[in-house]
């Protein structure tokens, strides 16, 4: 069991980290801290798995031995020159920022034990994927208990470059966003067809889950997968024709490059304070 966490921020994904490392027993609710800055959401946490809960920053930072950033973007800036200096030289730092990169959280907070790391949604249920590295001064133990804590969401990826979260940012982070958006649209167009709402969803849902599942236990090339259920002059062979043709591929991987772009631009911007402007004479 891990001896101690915090977590600087209590939203979706802290709660879905509290959740995970609960179920799995991982560590006791006693020994989690979360520091938040609304009172209600605070009660909600306290209420709901028995741990401690705090507005104060630092009071949350001194708890933990591993202390979990799990706020938003736009607010690393106004918390870095808070909690600088104030980390013990053994505690490890996790952090879940989009954008959030490893040079900026060291020097914002004089710290060098430093993992950032991408989960996704569906961690929320304990199937998440969460892609993660390390600073060179992270110990074995502390990867290890690093590790624990993003299985306690699911899978875990450990990639040795940092350059590969803003990669995997733009796949798996942002990925169900479009599994979501393809989900969407394939009810809609059962709908259009004259199913029921209900039946359209239940149908589409059972069709992506068993056809994940068939390519993960097979696996087989998609292509190969593909080409299986694909008769000469058949149905499947006239949708694909549709969708090749409406550039589905094109579209896909754009989106892609576009949320590895922005993953890019957040990390110049995340956690840096604005300039200030100069004052008139």
């Amino acid at each position: 069991m891990l001896s101690s966490i915090a977590f600087i921020g209590g939203g979706v994904m802290a709660e879905a980290m509290i959740g995970g490392l609960l179920n799995r027993q991982i560590v006791a609710p006693d020994h989690i801290t979360v520091s938040e800055p609304r009172e209600k959401r605070r009660a909600e946490l306290a209420t709901r798995y028995s741990i401690h809960t705090t507005s104060d920053n630092h009071q949350a930072a001194r708890a933990g031995a591993i202390v979990v950033f799990a706020i938003k973007p736009q607010v690393l800036a106004r918390v870095l020159p808070e909690l600088k200096g104030a980390l013990r030289v053994e505690q490890l730092v996790i952090s879940i920022i989009a954008g959030g990169r490893i040079a900026t959280l060291s020097e914002g907070l004089a710290h060098t034990a430093i993992v950032r790391a991408m989960p996704n949604t569906p961690a929320q249920i304990g199937e998440g994927l969460t892609v993660w590295t390390t600073t060179p001064n992270v110990t074995d133990a502390q990867r290890d208990d690093a590790r624990a804590v993003f299985q306690s969401l699911g899978k875990e990826i450990f990639l040795d470059e940092e350059k590969y979260l803003d990669m995997a940012t733009a796949v798996s982070g942002t990925g169900p966003t479009y599994v979501f958006l393809v989900l969407e649209a394939l009810v809609d167009a059962a709908v259009h067809l004259g199913f029921g709402r209900d039946v359209a969803h239940d149908i589409v849902i059972e069709t992506m889950r068993g056809s994940i599942l068939y390519a993960e236990k097979t696996g087989k090339h998609p292509a190969e997968l593909r080409n299986m259920v694909t008769s000469p002059g058949g149905t499947s062979a006239e949708a694909i024709y549709q969708m090749e043709k409406g550039s589905l591929r094109t579209v896909l991987s754009k989106a892609v490059w576009a949320a590895y772009q922005k993953s890019r631009l957040l990390g110049e911007t995340v956690g840096k304070a604005e300039p200030r402007k100069p004052v008139d004479a």
